[in-house]
């Protein structure tokens, strides 16, 4: 049972066991979806990366704007810096102190001075000027205690970057406070040294603090997809902005080992987040865009679903598509089959209903008519048969007589050679072969020398009627003496030649007969000198023995207008009679031939294959 059930699958398996309706199905699905199938994996892959390529893109261009704002307030505070440090009070501020700034219309000059810069740049939340000594002159921010600020970090960052304008983050434990009471994480501090221009030595430090919210509203309106957003990081790591939903811990070591650009990845929290970031050159701040990889994959799925459903809606079409056009193409052709089918069981009326142009109509259209040629043939088959039992019959009835008077003959020539009769006794010796062989024993093939000893008879018969009216001579070729014909063919052709031509003429007449092998063909000629036919009664001969070519044996003969009617139509009927024997046994191109012309002759040629006694065709 298992090798049978292996050798089915196996079979199964082999493409050209499959009906054409499947192996169409199979096609043209392979050639709808198999295609787009590799469109849609192709596209996820190339859009995945491009979707990618955009978002980083993108988020490194808001980067690079937020960057290019912190920037312009940056240059702003810089430029402030520059402006106090060059104002001529402060100046002498930082030369001789506190105390070089007595009067009480100076102490306002230069608050109003400074106070200025608040009300122009309201991100500005204080100023303070720290001299070298100690002292500071400010609006808006004063020292908690007596402890020098010249000892604060923020002054010796400053002192240390040795006049250049350094932002330094969210001031921490410092000995300032401001009259706002900004927290520390409110404000980030700006600081930049005064320097003496001749000695190079630091004369004071100019403080200022930026309020932080200009950084937040800089940074926090931009977002990066659903839930992403930006931060500003300083150059030691420390996070001067990031929105209140941001929980990035564990990872502020990353800050500190920010090159100048890039991205990386990590998980936090159990979602898996990307970075980019950019480093101002300015600034040294670096804003870092934070958003969840679920948003930008969020995207590609989505992309992902429109290519799922169209390579879904392409293969239900495709299906669709296969199954009506395989449908189309397999149903006339399983139609066809099974026409076939029905012809093998023997039903020759099947017919396939033709309304198709292609090349399944044209197929049906040939079937169609090799089914009518089939019929036609089977009739016409069935019509010659007929015709060739019907002949038999007319043959054996025209046998039953000649049987009796042969036996009767026999009896009268033993009479008349007991009698002493000789010549009566050689006229019945000479019916009696010619009854004799026209019997020969019920066989329709008999040796070409009986069929000519019947002749001989024959014409030895009408001599003794005709006397030297009649001549005769016969001549058969030695090639011949083996080869067998069909009995009584030639009988009728000679009889035509001598009542329907020796005896129209005058005077004596001869009939000659002769046979010989002719480029494979048995050809026999009948031949005689005399009255000879017309040539509207050979023209009539003719046709009569043509519509025996076309199958139309017992069609009736047409009978001229002339005195010579009945005799043609005497003549044609033994002439047709062989010639319908001969076509009926052998076909075509076997049969009769005629000439003639009137009162010259008839020549009969009768075309025969060679058929030898051992039943063989010679080669």
């Amino acid at each position: 049972m298992a090798v049978t059930a292996l050798a089915r699958l196996r079979k199964w398996l082999q493409l050209n066991n499959w009906s054409i309706r499947y192996k169409l199905i199979i096609h043209f699905l392979l050639i709808s979806i198999v295609p787009s199938l590799c469109i849609a994996l192709l596209m996820a892959w190339i859009v995945g990366g491009i979707i990618e390529k955009q978002v980083n893109g993108h988020t490194m261009q808001l980067i690079d704007n937020v960057n290019k704002s912190l920037n312009t307030h940056a240059a702003n505070i810089q430029n402030i810096s520059y402006f106090i440090s060059m104002n001529p009070e402060i100046q002498t501020f930082l030369g001789d102190g506190y105390s070089a700034i007595e009067e009480d219309h100076e102490r306002y000059r230069v608050s109003k001075f400074m106070q200025s810069f608040t009300t122009l740049y309201p991100e500005i939340a204080g100023i303070m000027v720290v001299g070298a000594s100690g002292d500071y002159f400010s609006n808006e921010m004063y020292a908690r205690s007596d402890q020098s600020l010249t000892s604060e970090a923020w002054y010796l960052e400053a002192v240390k970057a040795k006049g250049i304008f350094k932002m330094i983050g969210h001031p921490s434990n410092r000995n300032v406070a401001s009259h706002a009471n900004y927290k520390d994480s409110e404000v980030v501090s700006v600081v930049r040294a005064i320097q003496d221009p001749e000695t190079q030595r630091t004369k004071g430090v100019v403080l200022i603090d930026l309020k932080l919210r200009v950084i937040a509203e800089t940074v926090r309106d931009v977002r990066l997809g659903k839930s992403g957003y930006l931060m500003v990081v300083n150059d030691v790591g420390e996070i001067i902005y990031e929105p209140r939903n941001a929980k990035l811990w564990g990872i502020e070591e990353e800050w500190q080992s920010l090159q100048t650009s890039g991205t990386f990845s990590r998980r936090i929290d159990g979602r898996e987040l990307q970075f980019i970031y950019q480093k101002s050159p300015f600034t040294n701040w670096t804003t870092v865009g934070v958003f969840d990889v679920k948003d930008s994959v969020q995207e590609i799925k989505d992309i992902h679903l429109y290519l799922v459903a169209f390579v879904f809606i392409v293969s239900m079409l495709g299906m669709t598509a296969s199954y009506y056009l395989s449908h189309s193409i397999s149903r006339p052709i399983t139609q066809l089959a099974s026409s076939m089918r029905k012809v093998e069981e023997g039903n020759m009326t099947v017919r396939i209903p033709v309304g198709r142009e292609d090349e399944v109509g044209m197929l049906g259209r040939s079937f169609n008519n090799m089914l009518q040629q089939i019929s036609r043939l089977l009739t016409q088959v069935e019509e010659e048969q007929r015709q060739k039992r019907e002949a038999e019959l007319r043959s054996l009835q025209a046998h039953i007589q000649p049987h009796f008077l042969y036996n009767t003959l026999d009896t009268i020539q033993w009479l008349a050679r007991k009698d002493g009769a000789r010549e009566a006794t050689e006229m019945v010796e000479a019916l009696s072969k010619l009854f004799r062989i026209g019997l020969s024993k019920g066989q329709e093939m008999i040796p070409l020398s009986d069929e000519f000893e019947h002749i001989r008879s024959y014409l030895k018969i009408q001599k003794t009627r005709y006397k030297d009216k009649l001549n005769y001579a016969i001549d058969v070729d030695a090639s011949c003496d083996d080869a067998l014909v069909l009995k009584l063919i030639l009988q009728p052709i000679v009889e035509n030649a001598i009542y329907h031509g020796i005896k129209e003429r005058r005077g004596p007449g001869m009939i000659a007969i002769s046979a010989a092998v002719t480029e494979g063909i048995l050809e026999i000629v009948i031949e005689d000198d005399g009255a000879g036919m017309t040539e509207v009664r050979l023209a009539s001969i003719r046709a009569s023995l043509e519509a025996v070519a076309r199958a139309e044996i017992l069609a009736p003969i047409p009978v001229q207008a002339d005195s010579s009617g009945i005799r043609g139509l005497t003549a044609s009927y033994g002439l047709r009679n062989v010639q319908e024997r001969i076509r009926l046994s052998f076909g075509e191109p076997h049969g009769l031939t005629i000439r003639s012309r009137h009162k010259m002759g008839t020549t009969v040629t009768i075309r025969h294959p060679v058929i030898y006694r051992k039943g063989r065709e010679k080669e």
